[in-house]
């Protein structure tokens, strides 16, 4: 079995992660992780007494094709292998989605653990069309190129009502707010969820006229934004 378990958000704040979470964990003899520092830490606090020596680990990287062959040879022998994203829940924004997609070929079990989404918390606590959303990763980094897309979601999200959730790297979140103030329209409504679940949370929206006369200061924390109706 595939385990895909899901990490924290914010650190320190363990109690986003579900008791059964540690089973699965216990249960496994290897994991494929996309950084084994924050991974090992964050499994030796969620279980003090792990002997880390004892397992085997793998940095996820789909296009090693030995990867593959190290996750099939687990499988085959009946053993638990795990995946863990360096936050929130594995195969969302995440690399180990290919690690999926191989386990998923092969027929054996895949099974996701609940944990926090950033992306699903944010929609969550939006206000925005929870019924029809599309998560549109990072956009452009360049002009004209990023406004030009902040435009077709804008068009989008009043055309379809369907709300647009993308991220960005946050060194430049106040760089893609600047743009979204200025290349949306006054009425689509602006979700702006900064450090989720961590303490100091904040998940605010309002139409961009209002953004516009009240920008706030981001700054270099996880951040993610909605566009809706």
């Amino acid at each position: 079995m595939l385990f895909l378990i899901p990490t924290v958000l914010s650190a320190d704040h363990y109690e986003t992660i579900p008791a059964y979470v540690l089973d699965a964990v216990q249960s496994c003899s290897c994991f494929f992780v996309e950084d084994e520092r924050t991974a090992r830490r964050f499994l030796k606090k969620l279980w003090p007494e792990m002997v880390i020596d004892n397992y085997t680990w793998y940095r996820i990287n789909p296009d090693d094709p030995e990867q593959r062959r190290n996750l099939l040879d687990v499988l085959q022998q009946g053993l638990h292998a795990g995946v863990l994203s360096e936050a929130g829940c594995p195969g969302i924004a995440d690399p180990g989605q290919q690690l999926v997609a191989w386990a998923q070929d092969a027929g054996y079990v895949v099974r996701p653990l609940v944990g926090p989404s950033s992306i699903l918390l944010a929609l969550m606590a939006s206000g925005l069309n929870g019924q029809s959303f599309c998560f549109q990763g990072y956009l452009p980094v360049k002009e004209p190129e990023r406004s030009a897309r902040i435009r077709e979601l804008d068009t989008e999200a009043h055309r379809k009502k369907r709300t647009q959730i993308f991220i960005e790297t946050p060194y430049r979140n106040d760089h893609i707010l600047a743009a979204l103030l200025s290349a949306c329209q006054p009425d689509t409504r602006l979700c702006i969820a900064v450090d989720i679940s961590g303490e100091h949370e904040s998940i605010r929206t309002k139409p961009i006229a209002a953004w516009r006369k009240e920008k706030p200061a981001i700054g270099k924390v996880p951040a993610i934004f909605l566009l809706g109706v």
